[in-house]
């Protein structure tokens, strides 16, 4: 899977050579739902090729159509697709990302990448990782309430054999003299097996947490579960220095346990915590308005994104507002033909707020603590 990290996010909210081409559909995991997936595909490339070809002569438009005629019937794309699928590309960049939520069929030909619809998914409460660890596998899930799904490893060992080759810890000896200064040396061993594995397990740990660790340092800071026995548990927990790792863990051998076991049993630890983060974001909204350091207020909470002033915010997941953000005025009223799926508000305002290095929840309505869709706090 193409993970979604706010690297990610920040290579395409930066500036880019137009014309930027953001292409959004939904996808299937199974079949016969795939076969449908390509022709949706190839309709949506129809319409960006008749737009392109308004503005742009056929030599510019052919090589950036070509980055996508590449998958338009490759079969082992499609039947490799999650929920939904969105495709960038600009003269100088492209990127693909799959996506754990569908997303409506859009294609637009802008000056700006549209990220609207990969906003409301970056930004939702529910994301977090698992991490499965056993002696002979590792492995990294991505999930939220509904689907969980591998992330590709980088740099971290696949197994204890993998991480320590013949590095293994040997056991100690000792040679001691006996019956005076000519007496015969005797070997004696100190640490018994079990010591030794628990060396092996605890430098194992070390290197798996290491390498996760960088890759993770990219990603968006996701709360991560750990998966693995019982007795592995707590020596994983006492070298690592992942400071998303919870506190409950699935302590299962997670090779027993299949993607939809593993994601219900993820999600029943993740749940509470998720509800809990969510409380906390409320009442810090609370507790900031009641000082006059927060609004629920639209127009109000519009300036403070413009001028940057936001430090968390919250936005309803459901909640749709027509309108744009303009760097004088603040919140600008949608004009006449104004697109609902590109002109909202709510999603402008988050922009902002991420660009401004502010932290952004995509909430369920009944989560909100207020009843406007936006709520935040203020820096100053």
């Amino acid at each position: 899977m193409q993970q979604l990290s706010n690297d990610v996010i920040k290579e395409l909210l930066a500036a880019h050579q137009p014309p930027c081409i953001s292409l959004y559909q939904p996808t299937h995991r199974r079949r016969p739902d795939t076969a449908q997936d390509p022709i949706r595909f190839r309709n949506l490339l129809a319409e960006i090729e008749k737009s392109l070809r308004q503005k742009y002569p056929q030599r510019e438009v052919r090589p950036l159509l070509s980055r996508f005629r590449t998958y338009e019937r490759e079969t082992a794309f499609w039947d490799r697709q999650l929920d939904g699928l969105a495709m960038f590309a600009s003269p100088d960049s492209f990127r693909l990302v799959q996506l754990q939520r569908p997303v409506p069929e859009v294609a637009v030909v802008a000056d700006s990448f549209h990220l609207k619809p990969l906003l409301r998914i970056a930004q939702s409460a529910d994301r977090y990782q698992v991490l499965c660890l056993s002696r002979e596998h590792v492995a990294l899930h991505e999930g939220n309430r509904y689907a969980l799904d591998p992330v590709e490893l980088e740099d971290v060992p696949g197994s204890l054999t993998e991480a320590l080759g013949d590095e293994r810890t040997e056991p100690h000896l000792t040679v001691s003299s006996y019956g005076g200064a000519g007496g015969v040396g005797m070997r004696h061993g100190h640490g018994s097996k079990a010591d030794e594995d628990d060396i092996d397990l605890e430098r194992y740990f070390r290197a798996v947490d290491r390498a996760l660790l960088k890759q993770l340092s990219a990603a968006p800071g996701l709360p991560l579960v750990l998966a693995a026995l019982t007795h592995h548990q707590p020596v994983f927990r006492r070298i690592s220095r992942n400071p998303n790792l919870l506190d409950v863990g699935i302590e299962l051998h997670p090779d027993a346990l299949d993607t939809e076991r593993l994601r219900a049993e993820a999600w029943k630890i993740f749940e509470p915590v998720y509800r809990s983060r969510l409380t906390a974001a409320a009442d810090r909204f609370r507790l900031a308005r009641s000082r006059g350091a927060g609004a629920d207020d639209l127009p109000q909470v519009a300036q403070a994104a413009v001028q940057g002033r936001i430090d968390l915010l919250l936005i309803d997941a459901e909640r749709h507002i027509p309108g744009k953000l303009d760097d004088a005025a603040g919140l600008a009223e949608p004009g006449p033909g104004a697109d609902p799926l590109l002109d909202d508000v709510l999603d402008d305002i988050a922009e902002r707020v991420l660009a401004a290095s502010g932290t952004v929840y995509v909430v369920p309505p009944d989560q909100m603590p207020s009843d406007t869709g936006v709520a935040a706090t203020f820096r100053f």
